[in-house]
C-alpha cells in the first residue's frame, strides 16, 4: 500500500506503508551485549561517524582517559588524549589503547559485526587486531569525548517515568521492562 505525506514546499511524496517498523521510527532498539563487558578499561565504545571509536583509561594515571579510533576501509589509527596530546605508544601500529578498544567492541558488538563496520574480513578463531594495519592519522577527540560526557551525564538523571526534555522528540512506544 502506498500514502502521501507531505514534503517541503507544498509537494507530496509517494512513501511505501509497507517499510520496516525501524524505518518509521525515530528510535532505533538498543542492542544488548554480545557478551558482558568491563566497563572500567573502556567505559565508552561506539561504531560511529564511519570509525570504531572510544574512550579508553591509562594505565598509569586514574585521571587520564585516551580517545582511540579506527576508521573503516583504511583501518587508519588514532588515539590521543581527551585534550589532543598524541599517544606515545601509538608509532605506526596499534598501541594498547586500540587493541583495549578492539576487544571491547567485539565484545559489545560482536566479531561479525564490528569486523563487517571496519570492512576487514576475520577468518574464524582468528582476532580482528591480527587483520588491522593501517597508518597514523590524527583525529580530533573533542566529538567522541563529548558523547561520552553526554552519556555520563544520563547516569546522574535520577530514575524517572517522566519525559526529559532534552529527549522530547522520542515517541513513547512501550513501558521499559
Amino acid at each position: 500500500m502506498r500514502a502521501r505525506e507531505p514534503a517541503g514546499a507544498g509537494g507530496f511524496e509517494v512513501v511505501d506503508a509497507d517499510r520496516a517498523a525501524w524505518e518509521q521510527r525515530s528510535v532505533v532498539r538498543v542492542v544488548p551485549p554480545v557478551e558482558p563487558r568491563k566497563l572500567a578499561k573502556v567505559p565508552f565504545v561506539e561504531l560511529a561517524d564511519g570509525r570504531l571509536q572510544g574512550v579508553v583509561s591509562s594505565g598509569s594515571d586514574i585521571e587520564r582517559v585516551y580517545v582511540s579510533s579506527i576508521t573503516a576501509g583504511t583501518h587508519a589509527l588514532s588515539c590521543s588524549t581527551n585534550n589532543n596530546r598524541p599517544c606515545g605508544a601509538l608509532h605506526g601500529y596499534a598501541c594498547k589503547h586500540i587493541h583495549q578498544l578492539a576487544d571491547e567492541a567485539v565484545l559489545q558488538y560482536g566479531l561479525d559485526r564490528v569486523a563487517r563496520y571496519l570492512g576487514v574480513e576475520v577468518p574464524e578463531g582468528q582476532s580482528l587486531m591480527s587483520f588491522i594495519k593501517g597508518p597514523v592519522e590524527r583525529t580530533p577527540a573533542a566529538v567522541v569525548f563529548s558523547r561520552f560526557l553526554r552519556h555520563l551525564a544520563y547516569l546522574e538523571v535520577p530514575d524517572s517515568t517522566e519525559p526529559l526534555a532534552e529527549l522530547h522528540w522520542f515517541p513513547a512506544t512501550r513501558a521499559v521492562r
